[in-house]
């Protein structure tokens, strides 16, 4: 009977589950909290000027052309990043490389989904919390709802936007994301203290 147990056992298929990064990792503090975002589809898109309605039109999203600035429509949110650069996140669960796909005009579009992972910093001390590791002024006035940046945090890069008045979606590479998350829990407690 135990040889017949370790034959099943042996014939088995291995499995491995996968865990998102960070999974079920969250922090409260006074006056800020942090959670990890549900998983996303995201692509990194490179396209010159000549392309950017086409890829418009196809993304369903108009990619916006100004330093720090985003769009966003149906689940769908474009962060400009570069003159010829942009991040875009989908929520809602539609692909939007294949939507790139459909465009024949010269572009580079790449699938990073699994690259990135968002954490979301709301509450008054959203600002201050971030803050403690980004130089960037994240005051209303010169980062107001909808900005978008490439920017630092401690020593990771990240790209930060504003979706509300109290609300940031930090977006890092899934490598980064213990790092980033832990500085701003320290971040947190600070500007809660």
């Amino acid at each position: 009977m135990a040889k017949a147990a370790a034959k099943t056992a042996a014939t088995a298929s291995p499995s491995a589950e996968r865990r998102p990064a960070l999974a079920g990792r969250t922090v409260s503090a006074t006056g800020v909290k942090l959670e990890v975002l549900p998983p996303a589809l995201r692509i990194s898109l490179r396209a010159p000027e000549a392309t950017v309605a086409a890829l418009s039109k196809a993304l369903g999203v108009i990619l916006p052309k100004q330093p720090k600035t985003s769009a966003s429509k149906s689940g769908r949110t474009a962060l400009w990043l570069g003159p010829d650069e942009w991040l875009v996140i989908d929520d809602a669960g539609k692909d939007p490389l294949a939507d790139c796909a459909k465009v024949s005009t010269l572009h580079s579009s790449v699938g990073i989904s699994h690259r990135n992972i968002a954490i979301s910093v709301t509450g008054p001390a959203a600002e201050a919390a971030i803050n403690s590791g980004c130089p960037q002024d994240l005051s209303l006035e010169a980062f107001p709802v909808g900005a978008a940046s490439r920017t630092i945090l401690g020593k990771a890069e990240i790209v930060l936007l504003r979706t509300a008045h109290e609300a940031f979606r930090v977006e890092c590479w899934r490598s980064f994301s213990d790092y980033v998350f832990t500085f701003l829990s320290e971040g947190a407690r600070d500007a809660a203290g």
